[in-house]
């Protein structure tokens, strides 16, 4: 898996073995960011991150501030590392917790973001539960843009 575009365009970014996650393809990561448009001054929540690709992305495209919200531990650890293999430290965050505590603690910090992109695992009944918390916790912007792959 690598980044398609932007500052950090060509890099690879690791990837779990041995595990359930499915990576969004590049494919649907350039269709996304087509879509998107210029991201500059954007701030940009990925939740359930797992290895980064698409916060990187977005970062790599210049939004200014990305958060990552990944429960397991050790992915999110991988997320990190890909985060400065590709040299985007300074504008990106990582936090390992479930999105419930993660939006809590984004919620309580006053955090807004104009992108949020979510791919929660397949046939969990995640996509309702995050739609539920996004309402509960209201971390969106007024004009944001919310998207769920699924």
């Amino acid at each position: 898996m690598r980044i398609i575009g932007g500052k950090a365009r060509g890099r690879i970014l690791q990837f779990p073995s041995l595990s359930k996650e499915r990576p969004t393809s590049d494919f649907l990561r350039e269709a996304l960011f087509n879509l998107l448009g210029p991201l500059t001054e954007k701030t940009f929540l990925d939740l359930f991150a797992g290895s980064g690709s698409v916060g990187i992305e977005a970062a790599s495209r210049g939004a200014k501030e990305i958060v990552f919200v990944e429960k397991d531990k050790k992915i999110a650890a991988i997320a990190q590392k890909n985060i400065v293999t590709c040299n985007l430290d300074q504008s990106c965050r990582v936090i390992a917790r479930d999105i419930s505590t993660g939006l809590n603690e984004l919620f309580q910090q006053g955090c807004e973001f104009d992108i949020v992109f979510a791919d929660p695992p397949y046939n969990r009944g995640l996509v309702e539960k995050t739609i539920k918390l996004l309402k509960e916790k209201p971390v969106l912007a007024k004009e944001a843009v919310l998207v769920i792959q699924h």
